[in-house]
């Protein structure tokens, strides 16, 4: 072998190419002049055989369709848990002393919500009971009132 040639990709799909998504000049390196050649026969073939031979679709349906089911459920989930605040009429933005007071009052809310659980948590308190009584701060234990010099 002597000489090597090596042609660049075939397009997939015949036809025109989509615009650019970003029309700015980008910088480019100084163009060498290319030389371009038509295909050799066995080039083509090769090609058309390995197009053939890739199935079109890699994707399986059965995931896809998990996959879609998956992703409306996680958006129902976050619009349950984080919904949208209500528009103010005539879509005007809410002031911001009005947006201060309804924090405000969820905060209330919540702090209310907490402390009624934690009290309804809270094991009942026994009045009443001796030993509550002899373990308070400045009475002496039962072992030290019955003169046991321990």
């Amino acid at each position: 072998m002597r000489t090597l040639h090596v042609l660049a990709p075939a397009p997939m799909k015949a036809g025109p190419t989509p615009a650019a998504a970003d029309p700015a000049p980008q910088p480019t390196a100084p163009v060498a002049p290319v030389e371009r050649r038509t295909p050799p026969d066995g080039y083509r073939r090769a090609i058309e055989t390995h197009r053939q031979a890739v199935p079109v679709s890699r994707v399986d349906q059965g995931i896809a369709a998990a996959v879609e089911r998956q992703t409306a459920a996680m958006r129902e989930l976050s619009r349950r848990a984080f919904p949208e605040p209500e528009a103010t009429p005539g879509h005007a933005p809410a002031s911001i002393k009005q947006t201060h007071v309804q924090r405000r009052r969820l905060a209330a809310v919540t702090e209310a919500t907490a402390l009624r659980r934690a009290h309804a948590q809270r094991p009942p308190a026994h009045k009443g009971r001796q030993g509550d009584q002899l373990n308070q701060p400045g009475r002496p234990l039962p072992a030290q009132a019955a003169g046991s010099g321990r």
